[in-house]
């Protein structure tokens, strides 16, 4: 007996979108896991997905999207991210636009690059060239784009820190410069994570400011970053930090002191090592992921009245 497959409008929508990506050159996988494109390894797939290699294919695919009513989800290095089991529904774009330029100016270095480079290889490159500034950055995974929306740092460092402008281009389909304090900076955060998915501004580039120091010093520095992250830091698929910090206290100390290092759930765990990291162990999924978030939030709460506020981004339908 033949089947007979029904078309929603959203599939009809998503076939046209699709149609329209590949006329303009973009390669479109469908159904694409997201597992494969985040940090953690976790991730339903994705009802479209798309690679955009620079400023202008993003530019094109984000316009295309919009115009079908497609509420594009730009995805940078995946880093700090949880994309639910169920996945993504729309299309996902990747952003890997990674051109970048350093020009001298009155004594300092601006370095330009698109949103979509790799936030190691930039600080990497920044310390061959010996300049400082942001190599607390160098073993800091995900990409400059997403660092900026997550005023990303470590070591005492932060985005924030150095950050000129960054271009932006809005909902509206109108591309804007906004200047450090139009981003809205705070702890671990910014105006564009604080804007819901469907509103944010999407991130084309930044400009940040270095300053040329001494080589050998620069690159001690970073050793020594590169030395206490291998020391400290789980390897196995993390987010990183899963929370911030309280008004008072790291989010792990009290995570450890409730008792709940190497508590876990399917093949998610609560690191032995540093309590503020989830760790799969393999095969873990969202769901394991989320039930001990929601575990160390509770028993936080209850044993020290402390709230644990998410660094982590819950992506997907939940």
């Amino acid at each position: 007996m033949q089947r007979w497959t029904v078309m929603t409008a959203e599939d009809e929508r998503l076939d046209m979108l699709a149609q329209q990506l590949e006329e303009h050159g973009l390669v479109v996988t469908r159904d694409e896991p997201m597992s494969a494109h985040t940090s953690y390894q976790i991730g339903g797939p994705a009802d479209l997905f798309v690679v955009a290699d620079g400023r202008q294919e993003l530019i094109e695919a984000v316009r295309l999207a919009r115009s079908l009513r497609a509420v594009p989800f730009v995805l940078g290095g995946g880093a700090n991210l949880l994309v639910s089991d169920a996945g993504i529904r729309g299309v996902v774009i990747h952003y890997r636009g990674a051109m970048r330029r350093f020009a001298e100016e009155y004594g300092e270095v601006l370095l330009w690059t698109e949103a979509g480079a790799a936030l190691k290889e930039v600080s990497r490159e920044s310390i061959a060239r010996g300049l400082t500034g942001i190599e607390w950055a160098v073993d800091v995974p995900g990409t400059v784009g997403g660092a900026v929306v997550g005023n990303a740092g470590a070591y005492g460092g932060y985005v924030c820190d150095n950050l000129i402008s960054v271009e932006a281009l809005q909902p509206n389909g109108q591309i804007e410069q906004l200047s450090n304090p139009d981003c809205g900076f705070c702890y671990r955060d910014s105006m564009f994570k604080r804007q819901p998915r469907a509103e944010r501004a999407i991130l084309l580039s930044a400009t940040v400011s270095l300053r040329p120091g001494n080589l050998e010093e620069i690159a001690s520095r970073a050793a020594e970053y590169t030395r206490y992250r291998a020391e400290r830091h789980p390897t196995a698929p993390s987010c990183g930090s899963v929370f911030k910090r309280t008004e008072k206290y790291p989010a792990g100390f009290l995570i450890e002191q409730a008792g709940l290092k190497g508590v876990r759930r399917g093949d998610a765990i609560i690191s032995p090592q540093h309590a503020n990291y989830i760790v799969n162990l393999g095969n873990a999924t969202a769901r394991d992921v989320k039930a001990l978030i929601d575990l160390a939030q509770g028993e936080v709460k209850t044993q020290f009245g402390e709230d644990l506020e998410l660094e982590v981004e819950l992506v997907g339908e939940w």
